[in-house]
């Protein structure tokens, strides 16, 4: 429980995940692309090595050294009690995925952390890069809410790195423009989070941004009421209202939006769904 995973393994998952789901997007894609690829594939790998570096620099020296301290001084929530090796490392993936949703639904609802989670959403196009293209002052405004998920919950650093390669393979899932065989990805919803559900959070109208805030697991969005799975996507809008005009979205720009007042624009609604919110529109 004292040492990670393996960088090798979390190469091989992490790496693999990528390659298949942009492997597969392009076999089946779900929605039809806004903007060229290749340059904003680009833009978003720029970003995305920015976060990493922010994560490296900022997360990493600060949470390493404080899951070691937690496991070995039993310090937390989970070290209440010993538990079996496999259950504490399950209760960690778990307990760090829902405080995640937490601080997702914060990011969203304080408008100081809005601004730096915004670069995210502007991304008129939807698919495995829009997973990592995260500001990398968003990166370093979570690095105090890290710190206390370790320290309350009693993280171990083993535990740790699961959650982290567990997480970034998920979001490179559920971010594709992957277009799965909608029995499976009906099937699927009802315990991790799929292309389509996460598809209908990145969408221009609020009430449906202001759901499915879960990032491995879909429970935390079923024991809250959060869940959307009446939209279907072709009827669904990628972005930001205010952001819709590519000009805007330059990779300068995206460095400095948290920086800059949003533009007016117009909130764009969408009448009464005629689906059942918890069936998963096509």
């Amino acid at each position: 429980m004292t040492r990670e995973l393996p960088r090798w393994l979390n190469a091989v998952l992490v790496l693999g995940t990528l390659a298949t789901v942009v492997f597969l997007e392009i076999k089946r894609p779900l929605r039809k692309s806004r903007q060229g690829k290749l340059a904003r594939d680009a833009r978003n790998v720029a970003v995305s090595l920015m976060a990493a570096a922010t994560v490296a620099l900022a997360e990493k020296p600060v949470t390493a050294p404080l899951s070691l301290a937690v496991h070995q001084k039993r310090q937390g929530l989970l070290k209440m009690v010993r538990l079996p090796v496999a259950l504490e490392l399950l209760l960690c993936v778990a307990l760090l995925d829902y405080t995640l949703y937490v601080w997702h639904y914060l990011t969203h609802k304080v408008p100081f952390l809005w601004r730096f989670h915004k670069p995210h959403h502007v991304d008129l196009d939807m698919d495995a890069s829009t997973a990592l293209r995260f500001h990398a002052g968003e990166l370093l405004l979570s690095v105090p809410w890290r710190a206390a998920q370790v320290r309350l919950l009693g993280i171990s650093p083993l535990g740790l790195a699961l959650w982290q390669t567990l997480t970034l393979m998920e979001i490179l899932f559920h971010h594709s423009n992957l277009r799965l065989p909608l029995a499976i990805e009906r099937r699927l919803c009802r315990v991790i989070v799929t292309p389509r559900m996460h598809g209908i959070h990145h969408s221009v109208v609020q009430k449906e941004t202001d759901s499915n805030w879960s990032t491995i697991f879909s429970w935390p969005d079923y024991l809250h009421g959060t869940l959307r799975l009446d939209v279907p996507q072709q009827e669904i809008t990628v972005g930001v209202a205010a952001y819709q005009d590519p000009a805007q979205l330059t990779l300068g720009r995206i460095l400095e939006l948290p920086f800059c007042p949003e533009p007016p624009g117009v909130a764009p609604q969408r009448g009464a769904p005629s689906l059942s919110r918890t069936t998963l529109a096509g």
